[in-house]
């Protein structure tokens, strides 16, 4: 039997990269991604823990080497552990099935002290944290509920779980960026990378994003006042542009959707909680992978959504925060398509 054909798109792009979201729930209510009365998905139209398992195996099978669980904040859903530890049998597993090199997570924090020895046994070995400010107050103010204390604890078992931790910073003008280099020398004492991120178009929420976009070209060049920023060859397959810091002993690495595309080397797809492909995080391409899984043929049924999933995968993203009170370039929120 000949091996399934890897996910190649239509400017020959190898997909080798998915980020599966396996809830739209989250603990926090950050301003920038949600309302504060954000409405969930009803839990019934959410795939179940078998039905993610069965559909990343496909996607091994077809040439995803990585794999990351996103949310929402994935540790909030029940037993997700049990997900982890599954998927984390195929690292490495050499049966002809796909081999899959690493298993990893995106999550605020909040409950990390609780399954960091867990993530670590099931074979993860780095993760990224969110956290946009070490101001206690201005955290409380940002997410809508008072948990810093709780993320740092959760960073601290995390690495003394063995983990290897990355620290996310959406970029937000007015509200951290005057704290960024604070956060980055202090990340960098930690032993932590870090990573800017430049806010996103996505989904409705009570501010206007124009507000606080905060272009990371300005950011950089702030930062080269004040450090040395040396280019780095380190990648981890996502969109980051990495830099070493001499002077804090570091590495931070930069993601910008709007100031600088980085779309021509995309070898990324995402999958919702409900079981949505996307193709691109600033498109609405999409296949629903929901409906191949509980066909009559469900391997033949997959295998077809993803051929169809290469074929709609676009150039590039249109991402734009330009126009004050403008409509956000998407009308989904992160949290549903997956952080």
């Amino acid at each position: 039997m000949s091996a399934p054909a890897p996910l190649v798109d239509q400017f020959q792009r190898r997909i080798t990269y998915l980020r599966l979201s396996v809830t739209d729930r989250c603990d926090l209510r950050c301003t920038y991604c949600m309302p504060e009365r954000m409405t969930f998905l009803p839990k019934k139209e959410v795939l179940t823990l078998d039905e993610m398992h069965d559909m990343a195996l496909g996607f091994i099978k077809r040439g995803i080497t990585k794999l990351r669980l996103t949310g929402g904040e994935p540790l909030v859903r029940r037993d997700m552990i049990e997900l982890v530890r599954a998927l984390g049998r195929r690292i490495r597993a050499d049966d002809g099935n796909g081999v899959l090199e690493e298993l990893t997570l995106t999550t605020n924090g909040t409950r990390l002290s609780q399954f960091a020895e867990d993530l670590s046994a099931a074979g993860v070995r780095r993760i990224n944290v969110s956290l946009d400010t070490l101001d206690r107050a201005a955290f409380a103010r940002l997410t809508r509920t008072d948990a810093l204390p709780s993320v740092l604890e959760g960073i601290a078992a995390a690495q003394a779980a063995g983990l290897k931790v990355k620290i996310n910073v959406v970029a937000l003008k007015s509200v951290n960026e005057h704290e960024i280099p604070d956060i980055i020398a202090w990340a960098h004492g930690q032993g932590c990378e870090v990573t800017l991120i430049e806010v996103m178009p996505l989904g409705e929420i009570e501010e206007d994003r124009l507000d606080h976009y905060l272009p990371l070209s300005g950011v950089e060049q702030a930062l080269r006042q004040r450090w040395t920023l040396t280019p780095s060859g380190h990648r981890t397959g996502g969109p980051a542009r990495y830099w070493d810091v001499p002077e804090t002993g570091g590495r931070l690495g930069l993601i910008t959707p709007l100031t600088n595309n980085f779309c021509e080397g995309c070898n990324r797809i995402r999958v919702t909680a409900t079981g949505q492909l996307y193709a691109c995080l600033g498109g609405n391409e999409q296949v629903d992978l929901r409906a191949a899984l509980r066909s009559d043929h469900p391997h033949e049924a997959l295998d077809e959504a993803l051929d169809t999933a290469m074929r709609i995968k676009p150039a590039r993203h249109h991402f734009a925060i330009d126009a004050r009170g403008a409509a956000p370039a998407l009308a989904r929120h992160m949290s549903t398509t997956g952080g």
